[in-house]
């Protein structure tokens, strides 16, 4: 921390849900790593650029860390002598392939149960909710065909490729039991990267997908990882929060609430009178009003572009995705 001038941290995320601090799968482990590594952070909120692949992101001062550079935040942390939970793994052989196995296999599982096999719901909660309907829509959508597109999902390879999605986590996740065992956690009995990353994909996964979800299924078939999970969040996540601070927050409607309980990570917005909007409220609606501008120009420019482009290469959105309704 001394490169950073003891300044601190602040971690921009999406939003929270799901009884979770912050429901993207992509923010959650950044959030866990801090949380590992002791150190005082704030936590902020972005919810007007829903398909920026720069969240998560870590700024303080000059000093800014995005998703989508060096490998990701957590690499960025590391390269730049911020914070590096893994110095002492490296000799370890087991460390690199757990990281791999969570960073590829298990990502690319989330990837597909979150967008291609599911009905939609925890996406548009987690992502598109703050959006105008048609906007909100419009993006899941083209969302739905960029992941096809990552994954190499067509019509004819759909069904093959469901089945490796799943079998590779199903050997993930038996490779991670196995190493685990009935330890606190994978590495030296103290918190890694392995771990953050790890926690941040088995809340996601038990938290905020449905209950009908075969990724869900499969973690719950191993006893000691939903232990680990559970009792890593009481530890880290539901303990005191004196290290960081999370930003007010406008209250979810009923609708939005857990479907495994109540969270504890959000309140009850009171009532109060009418006041002034403050100069940064005004800011925000006019980078919000430009921001919804320029996403129904893009998602035009989407749309002309994937009717030009269409033939048998095309990666095919499937007849159960017409059927979405918000």
């Amino acid at each position: 921390m001394d490169e950073l001038d003891n300044q601190k941290l602040t971690l921009v995320a999406r939003k929270p849900c799901f009884g979770l601090p912050t429901a993207c799968p992509s923010c959650l482990p950044v959030y866990i790593y801090l949380r590992f590594a002791q150190v005082p952070f704030d936590l902020s909120f972005n919810l007007i650029h829903p398909d920026s692949d720069q969240i998560p992101y870590i700024e303080s001062g000059a000093y800014v860390a995005y998703n989508n550079e060096k490998g990701g935040v957590l690499e960025s942390l590391k390269e730049d002598g911020i914070i590096d939970l893994d110095s002492q793994l490296h000799a370890i052989p087991e460390w690199l392939s757990m990281k791999v196995m969570i960073s590829t296999w298990l990502e690319e599982a989330i990837m597909y149960e979150l967008w291609v096999c599911s009905d939609g719901s925890s996406a548009k909660k987690i992502y598109y909710s703050d959006l105008p309907w048609p906007i909100g829509k419009i993006l899941y959508f083209k969302q739905i065909h960029a992941v096809k597109q990552l994954l190499g999902i067509t019509k004819d390879n759909a069904e093959r490729r469901e089945e490796e999605i799943h079998r590779r986590a199903t050997i993930a996740y038996g490779a991670l039991s196995t190493r685990l065992g009935e330890q606190t956690f994978f590495f030296e009995n103290r918190p890694s990267g392995v771990d953050a990353l790890f926690l941040g994909h088995a809340l996601f996964t038990l938290q905020a997908l449905p209950d009908t979800s075969v990724l869900r299924s499969k973690l719950l078939e191993h006893s000691n990882l939903v232990q680990y999970a559970e009792k890593l969040k009481t530890e880290f996540m539901e303990a005191g929060s004196s290290s960081f601070s999370v930003p007010r927050f406008p209250a979810e409607p009923s609708s939005s609430t857990s479907r495994r309980g109540p969270s504890n990570w959000s309140s009850k917005a009171k009532s109060k009178p009418k006041r002034e909007k403050t100069e940064e409220e005004k800011t925000f609606r006019r980078r919000a009003k430009y921001f919804l501008v320029t996403q129904l120009v893009a998602v035009l420019v989407f749309l002309s572009l994937l009717g030009v482009s269409g033939g048998d290469n095309e990666v095919d959105l499937d007849d159960e995705d017409d059927d979405y309704n918000y």
